[in-house]
């Protein structure tokens, strides 16, 4: 379904964006127009290098401190990828990439590009579950539900089932044709 959406996208955007330069050409005029578009590729292009310099920034700092940047690597690629969309001329394309790059916008687009990603990650989650329904519940290979996974057996499975209870009881190991300069490692 993605791919499609992607296809129709970039086959559709630039009509899009014809049809509504010459409307707005209509309204004021051919110069008005061009002058209009121009402008806003230079304010977008300062907005995007003032944007992209704070996100740099924080994501700096956010590494310093030794945390998960999660929020800023999303603010850095917002901010990246609508610079991409401001630099295209036309005013669809300017709109949407000053809503990826404003400051007050891009919390709310990464929040719902989260929920999105999220609900993709489910689908996948579910769809996975449905082909390889005994294997996934706990980690590549194996889990609680015993079974295959899409790597392989498990450690559960490798070992014959579940570690034995009981004491440990510790020991050499002695190999029969151990060197005069090898010792017998404990394990």
């Amino acid at each position: 379904m993605l791919p499609l959406v992607l296809v129709l996208a970039f086959l559709l955007t630039p009509i899009v964006e014809i049809f509504t330069i010459i409307q707005v050409g209509h309204a004021i005029g051919a110069w008005p127009t061009v002058g209009l578009l121009a402008a806003e590729t230079l304010l977008g292009a300062w907005i995007v290098r003032r944007e992209g310099r704070r996100a740099w920034r924080a994501l700096q700092e956010a590494l310093q401190r030794g945390s998960m940047p999660e929020h800023e690597l999303g603010d850095a690629a917002l901010v990246l990828a609508g610079g991409a969309l401001i630099m295209i001329p036309g005013f669809v394309t300017d709109v949407v990439g000053l809503l990826f790059v404003l400051p007050f916008t891009r919390p709310l687009v990464r929040r719902a590009l989260a929920g999105y990603a999220a609900r993709r990650v489910r689908q996948a989650e579910a769809r996975s579950a449905a082909v390889f329904p005994q294997g996934l519940g706990g980690g590549l290979g194996g889990g609680p539900g015993g079974g295959f996974g899409p790597f392989g057996p498990g450690p559960a499975e490798r070992d014959g089932g579940a570690t034995p209870a009981g004491p440990v009881v510790r020991g050499e190991v002695v190999h029969d044709t151990a060197d005069e300069d090898e010792r017998p490692s404990r394990t």
